[in-house]
């Protein structure tokens, strides 16, 4: 049995003292694969550095929300430059977050198309950050195309006969309705720690409704830590709580929802075509 923590931020760690720790940590663990996600330039060469330290890490590149406000297009083109790297299997986590009264949206958007095209000109997957923002995100794509013939012919379909689309909407934190919607123009859904909380209703009409064949675990570590272990440091280990409370909510096994997401994820990223 194994699992893939299929959105954190493993490069956030690197500077700790007990770094090598949680190395070995994930080595030990039932954690096989883990994608480390950029937010910026920095973020998104720490990420391909450690893909390559590392043989059960892979990497996202891409500028997060807030990120976007003082990017260049010289910036966009050293992201691409990143994206071509061979242990590059995504471009993210980018998007929109409205949630700071402060938001430049027009900007956040502006930047959000372009690296969906980015990603669509390269046939990379996208990791898609979304808050207090859902009519816009799903607006935007469509424009981009992110749905389109052209975009889900470049992939296999999906196990449910569906086109895909390559298309992540992380830490899912919008309504169950609108999960559907993604689900059936080709996307997948990736749901975190927030799903283990008591207040969590959303998350938890989520994981009952939507099909398993699209649904994705992640730990976002180190943010948003699951129960037993919130008010702690996440790490990307605690990925197993998250299966856990999604087979408990959905009547599986552990281990049934354990294989399927990891399944998920590998197909996802175009990592391994496992068995189906």
């Amino acid at each position: 049995m194994m699992l893939f923590d299929s959105h954190c931020h493993l490069s956030d760690f690197k500077n700790d003292d007990d770094f090598e720790s949680l190395i070995e940590e994930i080595r030990a663990s039932e954690l096989r694969y883990l994608m480390d996600i950029g937010t910026n330039l920095e973020s998104s060469r720490s990420c391909v550095e450690m893909a390559h330290r590392y043989d059960f890490c892979y990497a996202a590149v891409g500028f997060y929300p807030s990120e976007t406000y003082d990017i260049t297009d010289a910036d966009l083109e050293e992201l691409r430059k990143l994206a071509r790297d061979p242990r590059v299997v995504a471009i993210g986590e980018i998007g929109l977050d409205y949630h700071y009264e402060d938001t430049d949206r027009e900007k956040q958007q502006y930047w959000f198309a372009r690296q969906i095209n980015m990603a669509i000109e390269e046939g990379l997957p996208i990791a898609i950050h979304s808050r207090e923002a859902d009519g816009d995100t799903l607006r935007i794509l469509g424009e981009c195309g992110a749905f389109s013939p052209e975009r889900t012919s470049r992939f296999p379909k999906r196990p449910d006969g569906r086109p895909d689309a390559r298309v992540l909407l992380h830490c899912y934190s919008g309504s169950a309705q609108l999960a559907r919607t993604y689900q059936m123009l080709g996307a997948s859904i990736s749901l975190a720690g927030p799903v283990t909380f008591k207040n969590a209703r959303r998350s938890v009409e989520v994981a009952e409704s939507i099909d398993i064949r699209n649904l994705l675990i992640e730990t976002d570590a180190p943010f948003l830590t699951p129960v037993p272990f919130r008010g702690t440091r996440n790490k990307p280990t605690y990925v197993r709580y998250t299966a856990e409370k999604i087979a408990e909510i959905r009547g599986n096994s552990y281990e049934y929802v354990a294989e399927q997401t990891f399944i998920n994820a590998c197909r996802f990223y175009g990592i391994e075509e496992p068995a189906r």
